[in-house]
């Protein structure tokens, strides 16, 4: 199922959830050092890049271009991480861990909406998150 916005198509799975993508973003491949991005919506959060997935997009294509656009950042893509859902919201999310190799100067949000990543240790910050669960594979 599709629904318009008004700058973007959403594309949601059988149950009515919004499909969406993001990816941890590691420095190394030691996974010491994660890169997050403040949330538009909530200046004060930091947040996992990641984004809606358009329609036939394959869940790893759309994790790499979502935090490409919003953390300005490309890299190796690794394993999926889990399947989320937050049930409040209604969105099912596919995280994949991705090794950064690249960092670009300028992107698509840096001028859009101002995001500013940072590189903190997974060690030194803790965050508020929503409410999430990881849905259990079948099959």
């Amino acid at each position: 199922m599709m629904k318009l916005k008004s700058n973007q198509t959403r594309t949601y799975d059988g149950d009515g959830y919004k499909k969406r993508a993001a990816c941890l973003c590691f420095r190394s491949e030691s996974e010491e050092e994660v890169l997050l991005v403040s949330s538009s919506r909530h200046p004060d959060r930091w947040i996992v890049p990641g984004g809606g997935m358009e329609p036939e997009e394959e869940p790893s294509v759309a994790a790499v271009r979502e935090v490409c656009e919003e953390a300005g950042v490309k890299g190796t893509l690794g394993r999926l991480v889990g399947i989320f859902e937050n049930q409040e919201r209604k969105h099912r999310t596919y995280v994949y861990v991705l090794i950064v190799t690249e960092v670009l100067e300028d992107w698509e949000d840096s001028v859009n909406i101002g995001n500013l990543g940072n590189r903190v240790r997974l060690s030194q910050k803790r965050t508020t998150t929503t409410t999430t669960k990881k849905k259990p594979r079948t099959g």
